[in-house]
């Protein structure tokens, strides 16, 4: 089935920008778009997205609210914020309110649409560019799954894929997704380097 997307922006040209281009991507069906957050809310319990993208700055209820107040009444939804401004403070406010990315408005139709599935599937989406600062600046357990925290946690203990996966009961194939997913949404090069963000953040 399609996953159904709502954009949320209060430039009438930039949302119905990209959901005219969403809307021709395969897999995506966009259900709807709104102005502001107060109407985000209201629409999107009437059309019930998958996905949501939010802007964060707009006028009236913003994003991040819009965002917090949204996942009270639609738990199931995924929020990803879509927008220009790559600042720390957003992207912290953004997760704390529940959003499970935050991505800039740069970004080609194609990407937008393959960041809209894997967060319908419950992978978190980040810009390249914010992942640095936003490692440095949130603690793992707000940028990571529980699973994948226990997999970083086990990292920095020296364990081997093989004995991450007999002691969470996987495949080690599914172990090296996780820790590839890790590397990623910390903006690190190696194991080492979790390891060692693990310790700096007290995850062990």
């Amino acid at each position: 089935m399609d996953v159904r997307v709502l954009v949320v922006d209060d430039q009438e040209l930039v949302r119905e920008g990209i959901a005219a281009l969403l809307g021709i991507q395969p897999g995506i069906a966009v259900v709807g778009s709104a102005r502001d957050g107060g109407e985000a809310v209201e629409l999107a319990q009437k059309c019930e997205p998958d996905v949501v993208l939010m802007d964060i700055r707009m006028p009236g209820m913003d994003g991040v609210a819009a965002t917090a107040l949204l996942l009270r009444r639609l738990p199931r939804c995924r929020i990803v914020m879509l927008t220009t401004f790559d600042d720390d403070e957003y992207v912290g406010r953004a997760l704390k309110a529940g959003a499970v990315g935050y991505l800039l408005k740069n970004l080609p139709a194609a990407e937008l649409a393959q960041a809209v599935r894997l967060a319908h599937a419950g992978v978190a989406q980040f810009d390249q560019t914010v992942l640095t600062s936003l490692a440095a600046g949130i603690p793992a357990p707000d940028l990571l799954t529980p699973r994948e925290t226990e997999v970083l946690r086990l990292i920095s203990a020296g364990a081997t894929n093989k004995e991450i996966a007999a002691r969470l009961y996987l495949s080690e194939g599914t172990v090296k997704n996780h820790i590839s997913r890790v590397l990623s949404r910390l903006g690190l090069r190696d194991r080492t380097q979790a390891a060692l963000y693990a310790r700096e953040n007290g995850l062990v």
